[in-house]
């Protein structure tokens, strides 16, 4: 079934992760699994990208970020360099400091559903009662991808919605829009048969 569902995933370590983890965030009946394995595959390519890649052209941040990014001059200096972009996009914004701090960098997206800031880095290592330090380093292994996932997942009430099979509303709470909304629906279906 997983196989069907994230043919690019190493099976074996998620299959484990998935049979731990989703038990104890109560996702369960076909339509919150298959939802859930949907959205996290789109959102790390069948996980095999637990980090939020941030290697950007200039054109691309502008486009991005056209607001952090307003002028050639200012994407130029960016471009292709990460830590900078990171630490530019996530500066003074969910409980990062400001750009000069690292933090973008250092709380930029990992895990499944790219968990990103520091207010989400310590609500969930607060949850899992770890230090924020070591969840840091757990949100990058298959375990930690699929928990923070789960822990984003309920966090949200996001089992309410693949109940009642909202793909549209899942995405919007993921990604605050409706990018990949396709691929997602495609994926939400494909998974929902291979549980049946």
């Amino acid at each position: 079934m997983v196989l069907a569902c994230c043919p690019n995933a190493n099976i074996e370590a998620l299959t484990t992760a998935l049979n731990l983890i989703l038990p104890k965030y109560k996702i369960e009946t076909s339509n919150q699994i298959a939802a859930f394995l949907a959205q996290c595959g789109h959102e790390s390519s069948d996980f095999t990208r637990l980090e939020e890649n941030l290697n950007y052209s200039a054109e691309a941040l502008r486009r991005v970020w056209p607001n952090r990014f307003p002028s050639d001059v200012i994407s130029n200096q960016y471009a292709r360099r990460p830590q900078l972009i990171a630490n530019k996009v996530y500066a003074d914004r969910m409980g990062n400091g400001n750009e000069a701090s690292g933090d973008g960098w250092k709380y930029r997206g990992r895990g499944a559903i790219q968990l990103t800031g520091c207010n989400n880095y310590t609500a969930f290592a607060k949850y899992i009662n770890q230090p924020v330090s070591d969840v840091v380093d757990y949100l990058s292994t298959i375990q930690g991808a699929i928990e923070s996932a789960c822990w984003y997942w309920t966090t949200n009430n996001l089992n309410t919605l693949a109940d009642k099979a909202d793909i549209i509303g899942i995405t919007k709470k993921i990604n605050g829009g409706a990018i990949g909304l396709k691929e997602r629906t495609d994926k939400f279906n494909k998974c929902l048969a291979a549980l049946k």
